[in-house]
């Protein structure tokens, strides 16, 4: 697209009503809004899904609701070009890409965001819940808080990298795992674990994957996964983790997956000062992260919370795609078929991410 065209009055947009168990997903033409003084208009090409989108719209987490805030269009990993800025913007231009992730802008001044810890800001302004999402084919943002996509990095894959791939990123960094260390992804064929195989890989651990499927299996050992195991297959989970993991167990332990059960055998597949990092978010009190606090004592194990990526964790992810060492696996839909896509992803028939090409 040429970034000096005529701007569209409307555009394409996954809208979003019924919010709950019964919600309603449609595709619908909506206003093409206006960039504000510090703001930037973008034109999305691509938009991966993420689950989180599936809570805003079920309303089964602990957060504030779209609707309070008039939003209607959920998403958070959206990859596209400038096609506006605002009167006060310095530094951008139409024709720069641009990468929109969960977190749309925070205060910029407390003592969180000044720490590397800006998503858990009091004033985080969370991308399609306060503000409307990348199922939005134009939508604005911050300048001051808008990525840059390098070179080598397309908009199909940097999309998901916004989210999955930069909280990976993150979640790997919390865990305080080094080169040569086991690391158990649950999930590691989905859309969040798939990235955190790659990114683990990079970063020289050995990586263990626990999913169910043979597609999965295939894809976690294309990878570099050293070991899978099947979850529905095993008759002794936490017995075959550990014979991988040198008959000790794992030095860590990243839960993508959303379910109790996930969380609940997390900790066995654990050795002595083992971290089990909570990444996949269930729904409110459906889980529960731990074990008996003597097991967690004896063990000397930790548990510790990652939600989403800082700006450097995304360019972090973003610099490893453009050196070939993080690469999304994805399945490509059409703005119309936005509704299905997100019917699949809520069914978990997912292999790697969901991508939403804007332009087809």
């Amino acid at each position: 697209m040429n970034p000096h065209a005529p701007l569209p009055q409307r555009c394409k947009a996954g809208v979003v009503s019924n919010n709950g168990p019964n919600y309603h997903l449609a595709v619908k033409d909506v206003a093409v809004p206006k960039p504000g003084p510090d703001q930037l208009l973008i034109k999305l090409n691509a938009t991966g899904l993420c689950y989180s989108d599936i809570h805003y719209m079920l309303e089964d987490l602990p957060l504030p609701r779209m609707g309070e805030y008039g939003v209607h269009s959920p998403g958070h990993e959206g990859a596209g070009v400038v096609v506006a800025v605002g009167h006060d913007v310095k530094g951008w231009k139409p024709g720069d890409r641009a990468g929109i992730a969960p977190t749309w802008d925070t205060c910029m001044s407390c003592e969180l965001c000044s720490s590397d810890m800006e998503c858990h800001c009091p004033g985080a302004v969370p991308t399609g819940l306060k503000v409307s999402g990348t199922y939005q084919q134009y939508i604005v943002s911050p300048a001051r808080y808008t990525t840059r996509i390098p070179n080598g990095v397309d908009d199909f894959s940097a999309g998901p990298i916004m989210c999955s791939g930069s909280t990976m990123f993150r979640a790997l960094r919390e865990s305080k795992l080094h080169a040569g260390q086991w690391v158990v992804i649950i999930g590691a064929g989905g859309g969040v674990g798939h990235m955190g195989v790659q990114i683990a890989k990079a970063m020289g651990l050995r990586v263990i994957g626990v999913d169910t499927g043979e597609d999965k299996e295939q894809l976690c050992f294309r990878l570099g996964c050293e070991g899978f195991v099947d979850h529905c297959k095993s008759n002794d989970l936490v017995r075959e983790v550990i014979q991988v993991a040198d008959g000790q167990g794992a030095h860590g332990v990243l839960v993508t997956a959303s379910s109790a059960a996930a969380y609940r055998v997390a900790p066995q597949l654990l050795r002595v000062g083992g971290v089990v990092v909570c990444v996949g978010m269930p729904a409110s009190g459906s889980a529960f992260a731990g074990e008996d606090p003597m097991y967690i004592i004896l063990k000397n194990l930790k548990i510790v919370g990652s939600l989403t990526g800082s700006r450097q964790d995304t360019l972090g992810a973003l610099s490893l795609a453009a050196r070939g060492l993080l690469k999304p696996v994805y399945e490509m839909f059409s703005i119309e078929q936005l509704p299905d896509a997100v019917g699949r992803l809520r069914q978990g028939k997912v292999k790697g991410r969901c991508v939403v090409n804007f332009n087809t």
